[in-house]
Parts: structure tokens; C-alpha cells; sequence
């Protein structure tokens, strides 16, 4: 079965922040959406997102969506968190978002034992090692170190098909 790993900055890094309603916002979730169906259509079942606020969390809700629409019932959503309680200081809202995907999806994992840079490190090497592409949505700013684009250049350097979004943008970019 064909897997698809989804990652994506937190929203502190895009424009809109955490303004859900912003044009900028719905229009990433929308590429999202489309991005999945795609992926869908060319075999793709299995979507591993990493449980983090943002891009994670829209993703797993958007796909759960997908999952009750008509010829798209053999959507598989896996988590793979951090590490136990990386959610500890999210508001309330956040974590019931975080629980509800975890009562819905197909399976879940927690990669790591503490709440330290490695265990994102290790959830992130695990999205990209047990899948087929990498669904990335970044902005490709290589002035600025991060988790999604170490992960991005993991990804090409194991020749894996990468699909991205640019969270301001928009625009979507493939090496596939």
C-alpha cells in the first residue's frame, strides 16, 4: 500500500499564524485537499502525519473529511507523535482536535521517550522511512534552519517523490 508522509511548518512560521479563517489559511488547506485527492487517485491509501499544531492537525481533520466522501473510503490516517505528552501545553481546543484524530485513525506511534529535539528528529526520519512520498508544506527558505527542511533534504537524499506547498503562496512544486 502506497504511503504518503505530511509535514508542514507550526503556523507561527506562516503569515496568516493561527488565523484559520485567513484567505491564506483556507487556501493552503484547500491545496492540501487537492493534494490528497491526487495522491489518492495514483494509489496512495496511507497518510502519516506527526500530531503537530498546524499543517499536521489540518491535514489528519481534512483527510478524516475525505475518508466519508464517495470513492474515498480506503483513506488511512497514522500518527506518529514525538513523544508522550508533546501536547501538554496546547490549549484546550488544540488537544481535543489532537484526540479526535487519534480516536479516528488507523494507527498511531510515538517515536521517541522525551520532550527534546531528537524525538521530532526521530518522528520525522520515521514519517519519511516508512513512505512512499513526502507531502511538504514549506517555504523552502534555506536562511533558516529547520525540522521540515532537514526533513525535506532526507526525503530527496533517499530519492523520495516530493510534493510542496508554499504556506504563502500557495504554490505547488513536485520532483515526482
Amino acid at each position: 500500500m502506497k504511503t504518503c508522509a505530511v509535514i508542514g511548518h507550526r503556523p507561527t512560521r506562516f503569515k496568516f499564524k493561527y488565523q484559520e479563517n485567513n484567505i491564506g489559511c483556507k487556501r493552503l488547506k484547500k491545496r492540501l485537499h487537492d493534494q490528497f485527492i491526487l495522491l489518492y487517485e495514483q494509489g496512495v491509501r496511507r497518510f502519516v502525519i506527526g500530531g503537530s499544531l498546524g499543517v499536521d492537525i489540518w491535514s489528519g481533520e481534512i483527510l478524516l473529511k475525505l475518508k466519508e466522501q464517495p470513492g474515498y473510503s480506503g483513506v488511512e490516517l497514522v500518527l506518529a507523535l514525538p513523544h508522550p505528552g508533546h501536547d501538554t501545553r496546547w490549549d484546550q481546543r488544540s488537544k481535543a482536535r489532537l484526540a479526535f484524530l487519534l480516536a479516528h485513525c488507523a494507527e498511531y506511534t510515538t517515536v521517541g521517550t522525551k520532550a527534546d529535539a531528537e524525538s521530532y528528529y526521530k518522528r520525522n526520519r520515521y514519517m519519511v522511512d516508512h513512505s512512499d512520498c513526502l507531502l511538504a508544506v514549506y517555504d523552502n527558505d534555506k536562511t533558516v534552519r529547520s525540522g521540515i527542511g532537514q526533513t525535506v533534504q532526507y526525503a530527496e537524499r533517499l530519492g523520495k517523490s516530493i510534493i510542496m506547498i508554499h504556506p504563502d503562496t500557495g504554490i505547488v512544486s513536485k520532483n515526482i
